[in-house]
């Protein structure tokens, strides 16, 4: 009967890499190592062997992986199969001998299961619409009309020749508002026309107006003016192309006709509306999110902010700067994400392997760097261990606080030279590492960014970068949750690892953590911050007048500093380890005011005391006659209104005005004083 005892399928590739059986070994300790030479070829029985007798198995190639997911399929194998680059990434450079720890590390980091993903799914039923300003919208809405329902529309006209055959629409218009996706445009169209049939030797169009509106299920923009998508590159069903460009054209052409049907999109991001601390009560909190986000996927919406599945890209920019943990990424999961970082960390030592340097990169831009590097260069160095993501803004603080304290002597992040996200997300959640580091002592310089096209370049980076201090007894939590408790934990961990922990770490502007300041004399504990904090970490008490403060749950999004009346809150950005041990710590409290009907608490006693010293006697309705009044404010709500109707009296009776006086008032008064009227 098969055991669960994972099974490694380990190839020299034709001895073009030594392979370090007994590295191997140490790192994935009880697995079942069974090594080859050309096991894509001649040796693929000892694969077919491997599928009966083992429920998983990795093999570390994945030049071969379509081959031998084939041989598996005519096997009905059901068992846990997956694919791993030792080849390219470890055994073809110059240090390849000492790669023995690293392709320990990531055989087994291979293994590490990621949770499934979910899809949000577009459907397009082929109507297209062709924006352009001549002759080329109307031959690519031509060609494409044997695969879409096409119109054309031309924005500003010259001088076009009338098709002779009208198979495919012509109009006159100029996009003013687009919004929308793959299967599901709205365009709002000015100066719309459409031409008449007895247009000669050029199109004529009729009278023009404004404010038409065209659905479709895809937009072709043939315009080369500005595009009408932010980063619409990234828009689903929005293709653009420079019309002076014949190669962009065709390869427009080749896209579009392939958009009908359904198309499944990974719902890249989850949204928590409740954690969300964009607004409260109308006042403006957190904007991380909507500042970073390229495709205007993110919109706010009351108290929250609203994300389109239908539009997001995935950059992940959003959930990596998202201080509360309401935005998370799911492609994968952080925590998932993390668990993989760990066991790569904590393989690559076990297995003798010394001052790691992680290098998180994409598929698209960092596979065929580190592909090429290693078939004309010198491939990367043994230390350096690669980690894809799905994409580098993904990458909260979360990752680089759990990687330094796994064990890690560098983290760096490799980009395009022209990045396809902005990288401002990334680059704040590097400054953030890097302060956190050397204030711990892992060093400067412990978090980078590489920004290049050239394998050379990347070699050459990687070799200046000087590994930081690691830690000297790296943690070896398994990270589990998401979003905020996933970022507290790594950061908690990230201190307990460090070489020279400190007490308190201050954080560049609008860092995920901090404190507030209250001004406790200008302070009235109106508890307004309180009803506008998103995270509790302001807090009162029903017993008594309260203000309360727990350090590790500020998320810095400022709403309590914009809800406060007597403008008495500042924050600063930092973090106290030692707060965040203390758990919560009153910040102001005071005795509750007694009403003097029936005892019942309410209000603060000072506040009270006040109001009632500043108006007694000194204010027309609390002065005189009306003194009684003032009782009235030392009730609760409950006893003032049962006053109010019972005395008959009304708290707010102002004195008699004067009459007002009009023009014949003066005019009586000039005569009785004998004045003369026209004078």
């Amino acid at each position: 009967m098969p055991d669960t005892t994972r099974t490694l399928m380990v190839c020299s590739c034709e001895d073009t890499m030594p392979l370090d059986a007994a590295a191997i070994a140490r790192g994935c300790k009880g697995a079942d190592i069974r090594s080859a030479r050309h096991l894509c070829r001649t040796q693929t029985d000892l694969f077919t062997r491997a599928l009966g007798e083992s429920q998983a198995i990795t093999v570390a190639c994945t030049q071969e992986a379509p081959l031998f997911e084939e041989i598996a399929a005519d096997l009905d194998y059901a068992g846990d199969l997956v694919f791993t680059n030792i080849r390219e990434t470890g055994g073809w450079s110059r240090e390849a001998k000492a790669a023995g720890p690293k392709m320990a590390a990531l055989l087994a980091a291979a293994a590490e299961p990621m949770p499934p993903i979910s899809f949000t799914t577009l459907t397009s039923k082929g109507v297209a619409l062709v924006y352009g300003r001549d002759e080329t919208a109307l031959s690519v809405g031509q060609r494409l009309s044997e695969h879409l329902d096409v119109t054309i529309l031309i924005s500003r006209p010259g001088e076009i020749t009338p098709p002779r055959v009208v198979e495919t629409p012509v109009l006159k218009g100029t996009i003013v508002a687009a919004t929308g996706w793959l299967g599901a445009f709205e365009l709002r169209i000015d100066d719309y026309a459409a031409p008449a049939p007895s247009s000669r030797a050029r199109l004529v169009f009729g009278e023009p107006r404004n404010g038409a509106t065209s659905h479709c299920d895809i937009v072709i923009d043939v315009s080369g003016g500005t595009p009408l998508f932010p980063a619409g590159e990234l828009r689903a069903g929005y293709l653009r192309a420079d019309p002076a460009s014949p190669a962009a054209i065709e390869k427009l052409i080749a896209e579009a006709g392939h958009l009908v049907g359904e198309f499944d999109k990974p719902t890249y991001v989850r949204l928590n509306e409740d954690l969300c601390a964009h607004s409260r009560s109308k006042k403006t909190g957190c904007t991380r999110c909507l500042e970073l986000c390229p495709t205007g996927a993110i919109t706010p919406n009351g108290d929250h902010v609203a994300i389109s599945a239908e539009i997001c890209a995935g950059c992940g920019a959003c959930a990596a700067v998202c201080p509360t943990g309401a935005v998370t990424y799911a492609l994968p999961p952080a925590d998932a994400l993390l668990r993989r970082l760990r066991t790569l960390l904590t393989t690559y030592a076990e297995a003798g392997g010394r001052e790691p340097v992680v290098l998180l990169h994409d598929e698209a831009h960092g596979e065929p760097l580190i592909d090429a590097l290693a078939r004309f260069g010198e491939g990367l160095p043994a230390r350096v261990l690669p980690l894809r993501v799905n994409e580098i803004t993904q990458i909260g603080l979360d990752a680089f606080a759990a990687a330094l304290a796994f064990g890690a002597a560098s983290i760096q992040v490799l980009s395009r030279a022209r990045p396809k996200h902005d990288l401002s997300g990334l680059q704040r959640n590097l400054a953030y590492a890097e302060t956190l580091a050397a204030a711990l002592g892992y060093g400067a310089g412990s978090a980078g960014l590489i920004e290049t096209d050239d394998p050379e370049q990347l070699a050459a980076a990687l070799a200046r970068v000087v590994p930081g201090t690691v830690s000297p007894k790296p943690a070896r939590f398994r990270p589990m949750g998401e979003g905020r408790p996933l970022l507290r934990q790594t950061i908690g961990e990230l201190h307990a690892a460090a070489p020279m922990p400190v007490a308190t770490v201050a954080l560049p502007p609008r860092a995920p953590f901090g404190t507030v300041h209250v001004d406790t004399d200008g302070c009235t504990l109106c508890l307004a911050c309180v009803s506008a904090c998103p995270v509790q970490a302001l807090s009162d008490d029903p017993e008594r007048p309260t203000l309360a403060f727990q350090e590790d749950l500020c998320v810095q999004c400022g709403l309590c500093a914009a809800t406060c009346p007597e403008k008495v809150i500042t924050l600063e950005p930092r973090i106290d380890f030692e707060a965040w041990k203390g758990g919560k710590r009153v910040i102001k409290q005071e005795e509750p005011f007694h009403c003097i009907a029936c005892a019942k608490p309410f209000g603060v006693r000072s506040t009270i005391e006040k109001i009632t010293a500043k108006l007694e006697n000194k204010h027309w309705m609390f002065s005189g006659d009306a003194a009684k009044r003032i009782s009235v404010l030392k009730m609760c709500e409950d006893c003032r209104v049962e006053v109010v109707v019972n005395e008959s009296f009304d708290p707010h009776l102002s004195p008699q005005r004067p009459p007002v006086r009009t023009t014949e008032d003066y005019l009586r008064e000039r005569a009785e004083r004998g004045d003369d009227p026209l004078q």
